[in-house]
């Protein structure tokens, strides 16, 4: 016992990683129970700013964590797709929101959190609805504990659920949407009357933790240029996020000089892509774009282009919501080669230590690598705890102010502050390639200079 002691005081000490720990406790026979309690223990010490498990810190420091719960209790809801296509995508974030509940003891400003994840898919089309992102944002606001809704994943669906917990006001923070009209004007990219049709109020209840597509597609429009591939062609699934990403990379690269030979959108529910894809490979393209997410066919698109299209012949490229296992598998061989960018640092590309730890324990939780968006959801429930903590109230306003003025969050792959539209101030954009079946970092890109 004096071993396993000394072992668990190390740990609260923070002079050993919880890898390291959890390695060691093992080999002294610890059961899993009793090394999930002081692993708990340890994070509740460590979210004042001091060192976390794994070195570093996590969130922001002088924040002080009450992990006292005579206050009674707070809900946060979640809501993104967890069937079909996104089944690891939803499931991974989830579990991520749950890990860090865990670590800061299920409790934070004198109150017992409680989760709860739900599911805006439904089973028909295996993707996001309208009625039922509807229907999860008002289960949301009419329940009274309810002071935090995590989501969504899709943009679309954001575009539904922020004017409803709008009215509240509730805070809303997405580790996942990317489209920039649900916080800023871009034009050439949003719609006209967006952002503030979102927020009839006029006051502004979401942010996010994730990158905007219209930096995202500069990135990516000014790779290519830089690449020295000057002609595209553009495709799109006709949803908010899809269409509003190849805009981006359409304004950019037109801007730089590239030709698009084409921009349209394609039917998700078609039974194959061969007239497109030969229309396509007549035009020549140098490369091909296509904005969508991995629930609207994607991988077909590519098999399709690709049985024309070989890849020493053209080059394709595809934004964040195509950046999953899922992707990968609906294309077998036909998507080695693909490039894919992704708004921020994909988990097994970590370098922090508090980052890999986090990663560590994800992949023993989950029995695979998680998915890219499970690193913001962990930060997401993060910020909201810690505002928790400043305000020790479950008065939804001021929850959400002290959110949204999160400023040097010290998150698993950087530190950074929301800026007045709700956007992290300082955009990462990661280009990665399909090798082997899994995606090989390329290159870290960003939009041509303003």
């Amino acid at each position: 016992m004096t071993r396993i002691g000394d072992l668990i005081a190390q740990l609260h000490a923070q002079k050993i990683s919880r890898r390291e720990f959890t390695r060691r406790a093992a080999a002294l026979g610890l059961s899993a129970g009793l090394i999930g309690q002081a692993l708990r223990v340890a994070s509740a010490r460590a979210q004042d700013g001091s060192p976390a498990a794994g070195g570093g810190t996590i969130g922001r420091s002088g924040v002080q964590h009450i992990t006292d719960t005579s206050k009674g209790r707070i809900k946060f809801y979640s809501s993104w797709p967890m069937i079909a296509a996104s089944e690891q995508i939803g499931g991974d974030s989830r579990e991520s929101v749950r890990l860090a509940l865990e670590d800061f003891g299920n409790a934070a400003g004198g109150f017992a959190l409680e989760y709860e994840a739900l599911d805006d898919a439904i089973a028909s089309t295996g993707s996001w609805d309208a009625g039922k992102e509807s229907e999860n944002a008002n289960k949301a606001v009419n329940d009274p504990d309810c002071m935090v809704y995590i989501g969504t994943y899709n943009s679309g669906a954001a575009a539904i659920s922020i004017p409803i917990l709008n009215q509240v006001p509730m805070a809303m923070i997405s580790p996942a949407n990317t489209y920039a009209g649900l916080t800023q004007a871009v034009e050439g990219v949003t719609e006209p009357g967006e952002p503030d049709k979102y927020y009839p109020t006029g006051k502004r209840n979401y942010m996010r933790n994730t990158v905007a597509d219209h930096l995202q597609g500069g990135a990516q429009a000014n790779w290519a240029i830089e690449t020295g591939l000057k002609s595209a062609y553009i495709l799109h699934d006709n949803q908010l996020y899809g269409k509003g990403v190849a805009a981006a990379f359409q304004l950019y690269y037109q801007q730089l000089g590239g030709e698009v030979l084409g921009f349209e959108g394609y039917q998700p529910d078609a039974p194959d892509f061969q007239a497109l894809a030969t229309s396509i490979a007549d035009a020549g393209p140098a490369i091909v774009h296509i904005g969508a997410i991995v629930n609207l066919n994607p991988g077909k698109v590519v098999q399709d282009l690709r049985s024309v299209m070989p890849a020493e012949d053209v080059t394709i490229i595809v934004p964040d919501g195509c950046f999953n296992q899922a992707f990968i598998d609906s294309m077998g061989e036909a998507g080695e080669g693909t490039f894919a960018t992704f708004g921020g640092v994909p988990p097994t590309f970590l370098e922090s230590e508090v980052g890999k730890d986090w990663l560590a324990r994800m992949q023993q939780r989950l029995g695979h690598d998680p998915d890219a968006y499970a690193t913001y959801a962990y930060e997401a429930a993060i910020i909201a705890m810690q505002a928790i903590d400043e305000v020790q109230e479950t008065d939804r306003t001021k929850i959400l102010d002290a959110m949204f003025n999160t400023k040097n969050f010290n998150g698993l792959s950087g530190t950074y502050s929301f800026t007045e539209t709700g956007d992290p101030d300082k955009p990462s954009v990661f280009l990665g390639q399909i090798k082997g079946g899994k995606f090989d970092q390329v290159a870290y890109i960003t939009p041509p200079a303003s």
